[in-house]
């Protein structure tokens, strides 16, 4: 006999594992409405992101380690705007209820969830086509929060983490020709499916750099989609702004390295997308001190450009001159014609 809807979050998501006591939330999981207290001299922060099985994720995906994606992804927004995490909403839609699945899906959201101390607020099941929806939710000190409209020309342009990997792992996750998994080693895969399914939400580095990035943005579609986001909001504000990105200075991982050559591997560390590492603007002034805040978390933080008064994205290979980057647009591996 399939759960009944009540039956089903009872089990598997209204548990203390998930819906824990964390100081702002003054009531969770159980009326028509979860209650927030923001603390004083602070503002809500809010998220939300929908993942769609076969354009967000493969179909094939492993429940655990897609509950551990659904909420990472979303909590990279808190992180990129400096908010800490406070709470969470669930809305899943499931083709069909399989116990086994929810039993996996509500583990990975639990582990996650703990992990960035962010409980479940509430939510709402339904049947149709999987589709994950979360809300998150956090809070910033008044006047704190980065945003994407602070760069000005001369700021260096910064990343945490390396970049690529996730966009790696994609031909591989959806078995593209050419990229069998038998070819790597254990480790190499198991570090691939982590890069995808289990990102970092750079919570602490956001935290960090509040009062010294001028402007932040998660890399959600790509370094250059995202970092044009940057430019575009920031020049409403002072005028055209271009970028120079460095390209012998974009940090890769070992793996990365050994699989990217040639004229692919712009594409991939430029466009590939899924990286959820944080892409900042530092004025010159607040340069040592940022790299030092980074550094203490133990986070690599990659200075890789500079922010400049012309229109469009440059890159400079080492010892040539700037030429403009000609990307094509950052497409799920769902989307029709994906390479």
């Amino acid at each position: 006999m399939a759960l009944a809807e009540f039956e089903l979050i009872r089990q598997y998501f209204a548990t203390p594992a998930l819906t824990f006591s964390r100081p702002g939330v003054v009531l969770g999981p159980g009326d028509d409405c979860a209650l927030l207290q923001v603390p004083d001299g602070h503002v809500l922060a809010m998220s939300i992101d929908t993942l769609n099985d076969g354009v967000h994720f493969p179909s094939d995906a492993d429940a655990e380690a897609l509950a551990q994606r659904s909420l990472r992804v979303n909590l990279s927004d808190l992180a990129a705007m400096a908010a800490e995490p406070l709470g969470f909403t669930l809305a899943l839609s499931l083709p069909k209820v399989s116990e086994s699945w929810l039993q996996g899906f509500s583990q990975g959201l639990a582990a996650c969830a703990s992990q960035y101390q962010c409980s479940l607020l509430g939510g709402d099941t339904t049947r149709g086509p999987l589709a994950i929806t979360i809300q998150v939710h956090g809070t910033v000190p008044i006047g704190a929060a980065l945003r994407r409209s602070g760069a000005r020309p001369g700021d260096a342009i910064y990343v945490t983490g390396t970049l690529g990997d996730a966009a790696l792992a994609l031909p591989y996750l959806t078995h593209k020709p050419g990229h069998d998994v038998a070819n790597l080693s254990a480790d190499e895969w198991a570090f691939l499916q982590a890069a995808f399914y289990q990102p970092e939400p750079r919570t602490q580095a956001g935290m960090a750099l509040r009062g010294l990035a001028s402007a932040a943005i998660d890399i959600s579609d790509g370094l250059a989609s995202d970092l044009n986001h940057i430019l575009q909001a920031s020049a409403a504000e002072s005028g055209a702004l271009g970028a120079i990105i460095e390209s012998s200075q974009l940090p890769v991982s070992d793996l990365a390295a050994k699989l990217l050559t040639g004229q692919g591997r712009l594409s991939v560390l430029l466009g590939g997308g899924d990286d959820y590492e944080l892409c900042v603007t530092v004025p010159p002034q607040c340069e040592a001190q940022a790299q030092a805040a980074i550094s203490a978390l133990g986070l690599r933080f990659t200075r890789v450009g500079e922010v400049v008064s012309a229109s469009g994205i440059m890159v400079r290979e080492a010892g040539g001159a700037p030429r403009p980057l000609q990307l094509s647009g950052y497409r799920h591996f769902g989307d029709e014609g994906d390479e």
